[in-house]
């Protein structure tokens, strides 16, 4: 089955066996209403991780049902996400979500070397799903929350994930663009001469069954009359399932421009690690955050 709008996310979901949610310092109103939801549609059971009187006492301001999950109890946040990554390494099918903390100490628990989440030689990414109302379907998106300006190496990567996202939510041959301000290649524009050798890699095989092409402009990725005008004639030209930015910048404007401008949702992931993680801004919607669940629920099955 093909999701063709994120409204469709939790129908996708309803099948799978429910996930076991760990969340970390959950003790913002978001976090915990998010939570509560995605617990009474039966997509997760939860554990929620921080100082238990402060979970219990936002649960009353905001009426929350704390029984919907269980608390263990953390002194610091650090010490909450130490615990919230124990629970996952030995819970089968688990997902990490953030709550409130910050993001540095956060990944430093997901990256420790010997009780952390991440693979040897592992790379970690940002994948955004974005339902744009004036595109004619999904953009899968990143990086736009991690990795500042990604080598050539980690595009890679990244390239990787997005293939692997768009399979999952049923795309059989994924497009990709690889973003630059234009199609020439100008050797003064790092997007340019790193999107060059990434479509090597694309040359050898390596992203099928995805069609990747770069570089390539934003309007022409997504608009078959700017294609048109400019004569490119990639299968990618104005029908693009997914987009790689050349840098945080440009890929977390694009993000905060959908959510803030055009009235899009959203929902996002890390992948890399051993399982889904929903790394959430504080600026995020509930219903970013559930949609993020249910998304993390999808890959972890």
């Amino acid at each position: 089955m093909k999701l063709e709008r994120l409204t469709g996310l939790f129908e996708y979901t309803k099948s799978l066996r429910k996930r076991t949610l760990v969340a970390v310092n959950a003790a913002d109103v978001h976090s915990l209403e998010a939570i509560a939801e995605a617990v009474k549609l039966g997509i997760v059971s939860a554990i929620v991780t921080g100082n238990q009187d402060e979970i219990l006492k936002q649960c009353e301001i905001h009426q929350i049902d704390h029984k919907l999950f269980q608390i263990i109890h953390a002194e610091t946040k650090e010490e909450a996400a130490v615990l919230a990554v124990q629970q996952v390494r030995t819970i089968p099918g688990s997902i990490l979500m953030k709550g409130l903390i910050s993001s540095d100490k956060f990944m430093r628990a997901i990256l420790n070397k010997d009780a952390g989440l991440l693979p040897p030689g592992g790379i970690l990414s940002h994948v955004s799903v974005i339902d744009n109302p004036n595109y004619h379907k999904l953009l899968i998106v990143s990086d736009v929350a991690i990795i500042p300006y990604p080598t050539i190496p980690q595009k890679i990567a990244m390239t990787h994930y997005l293939k692997d996202m768009a399979i999952e939510l049923g795309i059989v041959r994924p497009k990709i663009a690889l973003i630059a301000p234009t199609e020439q290649i100008l050797k003064s524009l790092v997007s340019c001469t790193d999107a060059v050798e990434i479509m090597k890699a694309a040359e050898t095989g390596q992203f099928e069954p995805a069609i990747v092409f770069g570089p390539m402009a934003l309007d022409v990725a997504l608009d078959p009359e700017s294609a048109k005008i400019k004569q490119i004639t990639s299968e990618v030209a104005g029908d693009v399932d997914c987009l790689l930015f050349p840098n945080i910048d440009a890929g977390n404007v694009f993000y905060k421009t959908n959510t803030k401008l055009c009235g899009a949702e959203q929902a996002a992931v890390v992948m890399g690690a051993s399982i889904p993680v929903v790394l959430s801004s504080r600026g995020d919607s509930i219903r970013t955050k559930l949609n993020s669940i249910a998304l993390a629920a999808l890959l972890s099955k």
